[in-house]
């Protein structure tokens, strides 16, 4: 498999490739050290992965849900194996929501790293113990208490995740944008989400889409 890494601390880049050239199964074509020049990079040199940090200084995509989201609509079918310090379960799941493969925390065994690629190669998912155990624990929180969510945020974050536009979901209720803006922000506020991609995550994970 042709391999790009990307991270902007050198001596990550270092480990990465020591653990990528002793699995033997891969040749890194591409190193990246933001996502300014891991966009670039993707543009020029054709690879089957990429191994990428989360949160990368840089001008163009600083934001690792963006850079992340930018790399999925320019090369849909590319695997992706994230390598992150945050343990955030809402900035995972919008990480997965964006397509990632693979998570992988940067205090795991070396031995995830190896591991991930072998699954991803075999079409299959991985996500480090203790980021699969913080996921685990959010879900049976939620399942125990539930969401101080009005009836009517609830479904208006259930239109948004189907794919519906705020516009959309105003013309169906008769309500004006403004007062399906409101209900958005404020659902999204009592969530302590920040994105729509994270939105779209919590209303998968909870069974209001399929």
């Amino acid at each position: 498999m042709r391999v790009i890494i990307a991270d902007d601390h050198p001596v990550v880049l270092i480990g990465l490739r020591m653990l990528i050239n002793l699995g033997g199964n891969c040749v890194i074509v591409g190193e990246a050290e933001g996502p300014d020049s891991l966009l670039k990079l993707l543009s020029t040199t054709p690879c089957d992965l990429l191994i990428t940090d989360f949160s990368m200084p840089g001008n163009l995509q600083s934001d690792g849900l963006k850079m992340l989201g930018k790399v999925r609509r320019g090369y849909p079918h590319l695997p992706v194996i994230l390598v992150t310090m945050h343990a955030h379960v809402t900035t995972l799941r919008a990480a997965l929501a964006q397509g990632v493969m693979a998570i992988i925390a940067k205090g795991a065994s070396a031995r995830d790293l190896p591991m991930a690629i072998r699954s991803v190669a075999e079409g299959r998912p991985f996500i480090s113990e203790s980021l699969r155990a913080a996921l685990d624990q959010a879900r049976v929180d939620a399942r125990t208490t539930s969401p101080a969510l009005s009836a009517k945020e609830l479904e208006v974050v259930r239109m948004l995740a189907s794919g519906m536009t705020v516009s959309e979901i105003a013309g169906y209720f008769k309500r004006s944008v403004s007062t399906i803006s409101k209900q958005k922000t404020m659902a999204m506020q009592r969530l302590g989400i920040s994105t729509d991609v994270a939105l779209f995550a919590y209303a998968r994970d909870n069974g209001m889409v399929h």
